[in-house]
């Protein structure tokens, strides 16, 4: 607005200044000043401002139902903004790279720290996430822990959670350093410079049930109606909980309802119907979200929930046989269509989150979003460790076969685009009053 307001001054002045000199000359000139004033005359409107370009701009040319934007306000971090997607964009080159590295933060896992395990590439570091209406602010670890003091945040589910959370962990260690606690149940770890906490519960369904394992069963066994205790018998200790799960839906699993058995899925040499995963993963997610307003929102106790859509992988080839992820740069919008299995998982992940609103709109306190980041991550399949899961894997040149991973994200990495559109969706929630929601 500075930018703006300048222009107008030197356009103002610009009619000013000729009359101004021609006043100032002696008397017997006045003519010309008043014959100046006739061909200049002052407008109480200024003329527009000229356009300016601007490589970095917030929005494209607004459409007819773009509300207009109000004055701005003082406080940067709360000024208002009109509703923004997020999950809709392009990945888009960004020379300043990631706030931490391998070496900066302590908590990276050490399958996902890629440049120290020889990763030669470092290009995949060099990219930002460029929604297609809006602007998507840098990470603040600062505002992030001001949003969360003297709470507790929650990450339920998979190994994807735990991907998520240490980039997490490492972004706001870029202002304070977090500290390990015990706690029996979950790892956790405190901010005693904000009294915050976040914490991960290792619940790969969401649901009550058992991991296959080599040593047998060689299925999952999930019981669909009943929400996994390892995570829900602390729920009353939470105030927000990121739900993340979808992987472990994938592999060979027995559904259960109560003490019978609804169908299973690839479950070969065992006599049940193969019912396919969409209809369990829907039951569970539904269970889950349902127990949260029970046993929170229920008793009249606020909660916010998100629930993160499911993450592509980025296998070429089977994952067991070889497969590989050796993209050094994101997929052009439009080039690579997203698969019909994730595409639908998180379709059913949406859909479930809009039943559990309208649901609970009989309760004050809970909020409840979809961090949508489907789409973003499917353009990413650069990002993966692959090979550099394992320190130097090519040491000893090329092995004739080498374990790649391309589920999970290498830190720093595109999963760092994923925590600060939650931190937006938090600045978001601060702005509106809960029973808005």
């Amino acid at each position: 607005m500075r930018g703006t307001n300048s222009f107008k001054d030197q356009s103002l002045t610009k009619r000013l200044l000729p009359c101004t000199l021609r006043v100032l000359l002696p008397i017997p000139l006045l003519a010309i000043a008043l014959l100046c004033l006739y061909f200049y005359p002052l407008s109480l409107t200024p003329s527009p401002a000229p356009e300016l370009a601007y490589s970095n701009s917030l929005s494209s040319s607004p459409s007819p139902s773009t509300p207009p934007l109000p004055p701005p306000s003082a406080d940067k971090d709360y000024a208002y903004d009109p509703p923004c997607d997020y999950f809709n964009g392009k990945w888009v080159r960004d020379r300043k790279g990631p706030l931490y590295n391998g070496t900066t933060c302590a908590t990276i896992k050490e399958s996902q720290n890629c440049i120290m395990n020889g990763r030669h590439d470092s290009s995949y570091l060099y990219w930002s996430w460029k929604p297609s209406q809006c602007h998507l602010p840098r990470f603040e670890p600062n505002t992030f822990l001001q949003l969360i003091s003297n709470k507790h945040v929650a990450f339920v589910g998979d190994s994807l959670a735990r991907n998520q959370i240490e980039s997490l962990l490492c972004l706001l260690a870029t202002a304070s350093a977090p500290k390990r606690v015990h706690h029996k149940g979950s790892r956790r770890w405190h901010f005693p410079s904000h009294n915050a906490s976040l914490s991960l519960y290792w619940s790969p369904f969401l649901v009550q049930g058992v991991q296959r394992s080599s040593t047998g069963p060689h299925h999952n066994m999930m019981h669909l109606d009943r929400v996994s205790e390892k995570w829900a018998r602390d729920v009353d200790q939470m105030d927000l909980i990121v739900l993340s799960f979808g992987n472990w839906f994938l592999v060979p699993s027995v559904y259960y309802e109560g003490d019978k058995v609804l169908g299973c899925l690839n479950c070969h040499g065992l006599k049940y119907p193969d019912t396919g995963f969409y209809g369990p993963l829907r039951k569970a997610l539904r269970t889950t979200l349902n127990s949260i307003i029970e046993r929170k929102v229920g008793k009249g106790n606020g909660i916010d929930v998100i629930v993160r859509t499911f993450s592509p992988s980025h296998f070429e080839g089977d994952w067991n046989k070889g497969g590989t992820c050796s993209k050094t740069k994101p997929y052009r919008k439009g080039e690579m269509q997203l698969g019909e299995v994730d595409a639908e998982i998180r379709r059913i992940e949406i859909g479930e989150v809009e039943s559990a609103k309208a649901k609970a709109k009989q309760f004050g306190g809970f909020r409840l979003e979809a961090l949508d980041v489907t789409k973003l991550s499917w353009l990413r399949p650069d990002g993966h460790p692959g090979a550099y899961m394992n320190p130097f894997p090519f040491a000893n040149g090329a092995p004739k076969l080498v374990q790649n991973d391309c589920v999970h994200w290498c830190l720093p990495g595109p999963i760092d685009s994923w925590n600060e559109i939650f931190l937006e969706m938090m600045k978001k929630w601060e702005k509106q009053p809960t029973s808005q929601e």
